[in-house]
């Protein structure tokens, strides 16, 4: 038996004339954890639905056991031992795990009891500590991924891709998830995993495979790569001294406090939160998952309410506001662009150009009557590229784009309201390095600009490498305040776990 579980060969798929992968061969090896690496639009993802029957290959072949195939749904893919998990969950939320496992497989007559007992043992054997009687909607990010992984061992798949897999991971899920990826390895499953966590493909995978435009530029053993190598041949071009620089020596004056934050409550998550920020410098905010730091701001951006009684008070330009819902919030100028994109940030099957006009109609004080199909054009073809949004057209769907490129759609719908308080809530989630230099770019213009700028993020470089001051949350307020040229990642962590 030949020793490549699944290969394309010469794959070419075309959407309106352009190639979203351009005649590219890739071969995955029996029990193998292969990584897919590539800048957002590279084809990562168009290669990876091809394999599981999600997307139709415009030309070229693939083969699984040395046998032509062409599946035209994931239901073939799947019958042929592909499965993929996807970064936005496929689980139905309102059933339970059990259910969810067994979702097309069920008999003709189906007891309950049965379908748990089965999904419990099951679980147990696989080391998976996830209960079969819960509903999905109430499972964490990590358990929700044991439930899909189980579902495709479950269907007897040889071949599982993970798209993004560790994006909304804490690091000690992340760990777990590594071990269960090479748990799979044992039992001969071969895994492919796209992330754009380049140490992720080094420290996981035995081999690497870079796309770039939509080409194989390189296929190669991961002991064979470093970052810079990964990098040049991600972009073409080195970006290790712009990605995350040397340490600050110099950092932006504070302006004047467009807004200040005392004893704020939201229970459980924040308690007796107070913080400030200045106009002209970009705030970075850091902390450990549950410290209150999304919730703060998003109180303050009206998403969510605080406490009615004793809730402390929200001042923008020291005039005391209380929001309860976002809209007030965006005409007084504040805009908040969320960690979480593909729930809370587009119409997925709006255009780009809709979108991001949709953006500009929330600033009218009544909204507006009318809907002008040349003006949201134009407003599309402009912030196109002024973000340089790798699209076909202003009139592609958002959700055809790369993580990337629609988390520059949400960042190009708030800034188009000409905001004065931009919050940014981990602006490069998902979002390949090349993208990361083009939004840390745009962020730092927004402070040179005047603008009173927040970054939250969980990744240490990227709070020392954007902010001018940085605030440490710990357990549902700010315990800590640094300035860039003082703070260490040593000082920060501190703050943060003691």
């Amino acid at each position: 038996m030949s020793d490549i579980a699944l290969s394309l060969s010469k794959a070419t798929k075309l959407y309106g004339g352009v190639p979203a992968i351009d005649d590219v061969d890739f071969d995955l090896r029996r029990s193998e954890i292969h990584a897919i690496v590539g800048e957002n639009g590279a084809g990562k993802s168009t290669l990876t639905k091809v394999m599981a029957g999600v997307v139709t290959l415009t030309s070229g072949a693939m083969m699984i056991d040395s046998v032509d195939v062409a599946p035209r749904t994931p239901l073939e893919a799947r019958n042929l031992g592909v499965a993929m998990v996807f970064q936005e969950n496929s689980l139905v939320p309102t059933m339970t795990v059990a259910q969810n496992l067994f979702l097309g497989q069920e008999k003709f007559y189906n007891r309950l009891r049965g379908i748990y007992i089965a999904a419990q043992q099951f679980l147990q054997s696989l080391n998976f500590d996830v209960t079969p009687t819960a509903t999905v909607s109430g499972l964490g990010a990590a358990k929700k991924q044991m439930v899909e992984i189980a579902r495709a061992v479950l269907h007897k798949a040889k071949v599982i891709i993970f798209d993004e897999p560790t994006a909304s991971l804490t690091p000690e899920e992340k760990k777990y998830f590594f071990d269960l990826v090479r748990d799979l390895k044992k039992r001969g499953v071969s895994i492919i995993f796209i992330s754009h966590a380049l140490e992720e493909a080094l420290l996981l995978a035995d081999r690497i495979t870079v796309l770039r435009d939509g080409k194989h530029v390189v296929t190669d053993d991961a002991s064979k790569f470093d970052r810079a190598r990964i990098v040049h041949a991600m972009v073409g071009r080195d970006l290790s001294n712009t990605l995350y620089g040397a340490r600050k020596d110099k950092v932006r004056p504070s302006g004047r406090r467009v807004l200040t934050v005392q004893n704020l409550k939201m229970a459980p998550m924040v308690k007796n939160n107070s913080l400030s920020v200045f106009a002209g410098q970009i705030t970075g905010v850091f902390g450990l998952v549950g410290a209150g730091r999304t919730e703060t701001f998003k109180i303050v951006s009206g998403v969510f309410k605080r406490d009615f009684f004793h809730g402390g008070e929200v001042l923008l330009n020291d005039k005391p506001v209380r929001y309860r819902v976002p809209a007030p919030a965006v005409k007084a100028g504040i805009a908040y662009v969320t960690e979480d994109r593909k729930v809370e940030g587009f119409f997925e099957t709006a255009s780009i150009a809709r979108n991001v006009y949709l953006g500009l109609l929330a600033k009218f004080p009544a909204g507006r009557a009318w809907f002008s199909q040349r003006e949201s054009n134009a407003v599309g073809k402009t912030w196109i590229e002024r973000l340089k949004v790798r699209a076909i057209g202003n009139e592609g769907k958002v959700v055809e784009l790369s993580g990337g490129n629609q988390q520059k759609v949400v960042i190009a719908k708030s800034l188009i309201q000409d905001p004065e308080l931009i919050i940014f809530d981990e602006p490069t989630r998902g979002v390949d390095v090349g993208a990361i230099v083009e939004i840390h770019e745009l962020i730092s213009r927004l402070a040179d600009e005047g603008k009173a700028v927040v970054v939250i993020s969980s990744y240490l470089p990227e709070i020392m490498a954007l902010s001018d001051r940085i605030l440490v949350s710990r357990q549902g307020k700010v315990v800590e305040e640094f300035s860039a040229l003082e703070a260490t990642e040593e000082k920060i962590m501190y703050a943060a776990i003691h």
